[in-house]
């Protein structure tokens, strides 16, 4: 495995890396890898626009019809009939 090594890291931040992995029950390395792992994989996501990442949720839910885009057009109150 490789290994790195973080230079002039501020101690507030050092110190609340420490903190939540007390909270966690890690070390402070093991908790700076679950950051980093935590990081990276959430990045995967971004890149996707909003309501993409909001159909690829609900994919499979039974939802059959199309929902025409909306966009361009002024916002309206909702309806509850």
């Amino acid at each position: 495995m490789a290994q790195i090594l973080i230079r002039r890291l501020d101690d507030d931040v050092k110190a609340a890396l420490q903190h939540r992995a007390r909270q966690h029950g890690h070390s402070t390395e093991q908790e700076a890898r679950e950051i980093l792992r935590s990081a990276l994989r959430s990045g995967e996501h971004a890149h996707a626009r909003l309501g993409s990442r909001i159909a690829a949720r609900f994919t499979g839910v039974g939802l059959e019809t199309e929902i025409p885009e909306l966009r361009g057009q002024p916002a309206r109150p909702a309806r509850l009939e």
